[in-house]
């Protein structure tokens, strides 16, 4: 068994192997093999990417589902293994308690109500033979009691068991819980970084990735291990157990009559349980004749003789208990569901766990491979708006430039408005032109093309009005030259 073990923990040793050697190869040729794709090429590859992420957080979402109910069918067999274990070990405590309870009653109580008698009743010969007798009896009763197995050693052991199993299941289901916890993750950092086209969270993905890929892997290998290592002891568990009581007290047919519990076989404590019936029995009958006949000829017997009376009363209920709890029929369904909670619900839930880590296996080499191509198409749109020029005004890269660089949006006046009236009359104005633009859609353009109102650099002379968004200084500059050129044209061409 062990050797299979090691066997199956080497196979998923190799298939990790295979698998980081497969997403290296991959990796390295996507990386060499880049290929200058064409404007119209880069959409169909786009949707390649998204839907390789999509299927791949569907089968992760599956997958988490599937071992969340194998984790839970994992916990209730083991848990179904402890209630089993746990109620063995209460009967057999039970019939270790009844029989050292019974022992010392035969022992002790019942020998100093017998010195006791044997005092008052030393007058009479015929009452101390039936004294003598009982204490015979008593002597073959404890006899009896000592012949039956002692089940504190197997008591001991079974707690310890299940102590144990308790243990590492409690830390396997929350280790469980945690991996699903770490899975979930990585799936909604990967959503998350490629719906932001985020190099960073991609990046974050990819580590946990990894990571998450190697314990999944190592999760396949421990579950498939356990399953086997279960299905061996469920395939004999007879064997499996007579082997590990061969150096206990406990005989083997006693181990047998408790496995099978076959109403052919003979119990092995049938001899036992009877001679202690029948000795009981009879030491009743004996008691009950000294009530009858000795008690009126020796009142100060009374007690002594009614003390027996109820020490054999609380032997008799504990011979029946006694027999309840040695018969097969109680072990034997611990035993049984025990093996039910561990051969079916614990292999069934380490079934679906190894599914689970090969599911999540597949779904992270799916999102590894994907994630390159990701941070190709994100390299190539950052590409695209980099090819754009920055002085188109549809750009929306250049927006925000020129939301962060306002100052690289205004252009430089050549010529300043601060200098004196002489030297803006050096000016030759244009031939003027008339305007029927409305001022909204003016101030509309200005907007559209700016991104906000701004004032005019260069007065527009001649153009019969002045646009609403000149500044006071360039209003009085304006219509300064303005006159000029009418006093110009009225010496020029008199009325």
């Amino acid at each position: 068994p062990s050797q299979s073990l090691l066997f199956l923990g080497l196979v998923a040793a190799v298939c990790l192997g295979l698998n980081l050697l497969f997403l290296t190869v991959y990796l390295i040729c996507l990386c060499c093999c880049k290929r200058n794709q064409e404007p119209e090429t880069k959409r169909p590859h786009s949707c390649c990417v998204t839907w390789m992420a999509v299927t791949a957080g569907l089968i992760c979402c599956a997958a988490v589902g599937i071992g969340f109910y194998g984790n839970s069918e994992t916990n209730d067999g083991v848990y179904q293994l402890l209630y089993a274990l746990d109620h063995a070990n209460h009967t057999l405590t039970g019939i270790d308690s009844l029989v050292a309870g019974t022992t010392l009653q035969m022992r002790v109580g019942l020998e100093q109500h017998l010195a006791r008698l044997n005092e008052l009743l030393a007058a009479r010969g015929d009452y101390l033979q039936t004294l003598k007798f009982m204490q015979q009896l008593a002597g073959n009763i404890v006899l009896q009691l000592s012949g039956l197995p002692v089940w504190r050693g197997a008591s001991t052991d079974l707690t310890a068991l299940a102590g144990h199993v308790a243990y590492v299941e409690y830390y396997r289901w929350l280790a469980y819980l945690l991996f699903f916890i770490l899975v979930l993750t990585v799936c909604l950092l990967a959503c998350l970084g490629l719906a932001k086209r985020s190099r960073c969270l991609l990046t974050t993905m990819l580590c946990c990735g990894l990571l998450t890929l190697i314990l999944s892997w190592a999760s396949m290998a421990v579950d498939t291990a356990a399953a086997v290592g279960t299905s061996d002891f469920c395939v004999a568990p007879d064997k499996f157990i007579m082997n590990q009581t061969e150096s206990d007290i406990i005989s083997a047919e006693v181990v047998h009559y408790y496995l099978y519990c076959d109403q052919s076989l003979s119990n092995p404590f049938q001899q036992a349980l009877t001679v202690f019936q029948r000795s009981l029995t009879t030491m009743q009958i004996q008691i009950q004749g000294l009530i009858q006949f000795a008690l009126p000829l020796f009142p100060t017997a009374e007690k002594d003789l009614l003390g027996v009376q109820q020490l054999l009363n609380s032997s008799e209920t504990s011979l029946h208990q006694l027999t309840a709890m040695l018969d097969c029929r109680g072990l034997h369904k611990d035993y049984l569901d025990a093996l039910i909670g561990i051969c079916y619900d614990g292999v069934e839930g380490l079934l679906y766990l190894v599914l689970f880590s090969l599911l999540v296996a597949a779904s992270f080499s799916t999102i590894i491979c994907a994630t390159p191509r990701a941070w190709k198409h994100f390299a190539g749109r950052d590409r695209d708006y980099d090819d754009m020029d920055e002085e188109d005004p549809f750009n929306p890269q250049a927006r925000r430039i020129a939301t962060h660089n306002p100052a690289r949006g205004q252009l430089r006046s050549f010529c300043s408005y601060s200098s004196s009236l002489g030297s803006q009359s050096s000016l030759h104005p244009p031939a003027q032109t008339i305007s029927n633009a409305p001022v909204s859609e003016y101030m509309n353009q200005a907007v559209l093309f700016g991104g906000n109102p701004r004032y005019e650099n260069v007065p527009l002379i001649g153009r019969g009005s002045p646009p609403p968004t000149y500044s006071p200084s360039m209003r009085a500059t304006y219509l300064s030259v303005t006159d000029e050129h009418i006093r110009h044209h009225s010496t020029e061409f008199p009325a």
